[in-house]
């Protein structure tokens, strides 16, 4: 940050990112990846990390974000219920603006849950990021210290953010110019 102006290293406001915890279930294991990714983003100067329980109604913070990224465990094939009714509950907050998705579940890593998210999303004028991060068996993965055990956890969460910064910076720009209209 540049001390005093609020805006990153190169000069630009950093991007407001709200990550989301798709999940409310009692004992769920989502919180340890939420905290991992939003540790991630916190490295980076370009982001400043709001987190979101889909528990909670935070409209004014998906408001405020310029993008997010949703973590999400595969239920039955799909998202979880609490999810749909978090994001069904807003509309213009999603508007021209990213989405990238961490997934987790049994065998398919919650692979089933992003592909009908994506949907949902695209419906709501969002644009879905392609690249994903995804945990089969997360409890396998994740160390003691909340963290993967695996470096290609943390280089595709790397990826998944670079993309997710230049949709981001695209979309802001875009909106500040001309204001999207659904």
């Amino acid at each position: 940050m540049v001390p005093g102006t609020g805006e990153g290293e190169t000069g630009m406001t950093p991007l407001r990112i709200a990550i989301i915890n798709g999940s409310t279930r009692t004992g769920r294991f989502g919180p340890m990846i939420v905290d991992w990714v939003a540790g991630a983003a916190r490295q980076r100067a370009d982001m400043v990390v709001d987190t979101v329980d889909a528990a909670s109604r935070s409209g004014e913070v998906l408001a405020a974000a310029d993008a997010f990224v949703v973590v999400t465990p595969e239920y039955n094939h799909s998202f979880p219920g609490d999810l749909k009714k978090l994001i069904d509950a807003h509309f213009t907050e999603w508007q021209a603006k990213p989405v990238a998705f961490v997934s987790h579940g049994g065998v398919s890593g919650g692979l089933r849950a992003v592909e009908h998210l994506r949907g949902v999303f695209a419906e709501l004028h969002a644009v879905g990021i392609r690249d994903s991060v995804s945990f089969h068996r997360p409890w396998n993965w994740f160390g003691s210290d909340g963290r993967p055990e695996s470096a290609q956890a943390e280089i595709a969460l790397k990826k998944m953010f670079d993309q997710l910064t230049w949709w981001a910076l695209a979309l802001r720009d875009a909106r500040a110019v001309r204001p999207f209209e659904a």
